[in-house]
């Protein structure tokens, strides 16, 4: 009988007839290459020691692609909150056309479904995270990092445990076991990680030589802030970080203090990150790179 060859066919990044498991297979991390990102950042400035009055400051910074990531954080294919879960869906094709523009660039690209990881663990991508040799980190990473009474002020919109507290839907219909599988407009491909761990990203951002983090995602007051890989945590580990302002939302029901729009809720949130934590970017800084700064350098000797 004529033996054939197995094709091996990747789908999500799954090996499928290829004899090996993802984890028994070796699994390369993304090419090292050339290219400054400039990021126009916007910040707020205390106007004078203990005022409370704040003003936006903006400046540029550059950050080489090779020691920055995006983190995509939360964006599951649904919620409880069906306005929240609409949002999402809006929001999730701009994210994955910004996301497959910073990865082509050689940005690093982690996505972090929390509680969804276990459907990606026979993955590449999954794997890939899950490999990186375990780093001392300067602080603790915490499960979850709450609000810092000694570096920041109370939320400007309400925080709470229940989904309903938050929630603008007409009628809640209930904490409902929603599925927790990243929105699948933003596609997890070749050289991406997949972990919702703060210590498992952190040994991998150790590993490829991380310095700079660009967050995105849901909730803005929420998981973007407090999640083992958030804002919070990846500031006091001592990265340069930023927040995506066009690519993030809050949780937030206009029928609470302080009264105002959905729309103007979330800013309220981004403000708030921009004066005690990081500054915010608009996603179009993560699409291009300073010209001639990913050039291949040029030659030296010979003709």
């Amino acid at each position: 009988m004529v033996q054939f060859r197995t094709t091996i066919f990747m789908l999500a990044g799954l090996a499928i007839g290829s004899g090996l498991r993802a984890e028994e297979r070796a699994i390369p991390n993304r090419p090292v290459v050339a290219g400054t990102l400039r990021l126009h950042v916007r910040e707020r400035k205390e106007t004078a020691p203990r005022s409370g009055n704040f003003q936006a400051v903006e400046r540029d910074v550059e950050w080489k692609v090779s020691e920055t990531a995006i983190i995509v954080c939360d964006m599951w294919e649904d919620h409880p909150c069906q306005m929240s879960a609409h949002r999402v869906d809006v929001m999730a094709p701009d994210m994955n056309r910004v996301v497959a523009s910073a990865r082509s660039l050689g940005v690093q690209i982690v996505h972090s479904p929390s509680s969804g990881v276990p459907f990606y663990e026979a993955t590449f991508q999954r794997q890939r995270v899950k490999r990186a040799p375990v780093v001392k980190p300067p602080v603790p990473i915490e499960g979850w990092c709450y609000l810092d009474p000694s570096r920041e002020a109370e939320y400007p919109i309400p925080y709470s445990t229940k989904v309903e507290d938050g929630c603008d839907d007409p009628v809640y219909l209930g904490d409902a076991n929603t599925g927790r599988r990243q929105h699948a407009a933003i596609k997890i491909v070749g050289y991406d990680g997949v972990s919702d761990s703060g210590v498992e990203i952190y040994n991998f951002f150790e590993q490829i030589g991380i310095r700079n983090v660009v967050l995105m995602g849901v909730h803005t007051h929420y998981c973007v802030l407090g999640r083992s890989f958030g804002i919070r945590q990846m500031v006091r580990l001592g990265k340069n970080v930023v927040l995506c302002r066009d690519l993030t939302d809050a949780m937030y029901d206009p029928r609470k203090p302080p009264y105002v729009s959905h729309q103007r809720g979330t800013e309220l949130a981004i403000e708030h990150i921009e004066k005690y934590w990081c500054p915010s970017i608009v996603s179009a800084d993560l699409a291009k790179v300073v010209p001639g700064s990913d050039d291949p350098p040029a030659a030296t000797g010979g003709k």
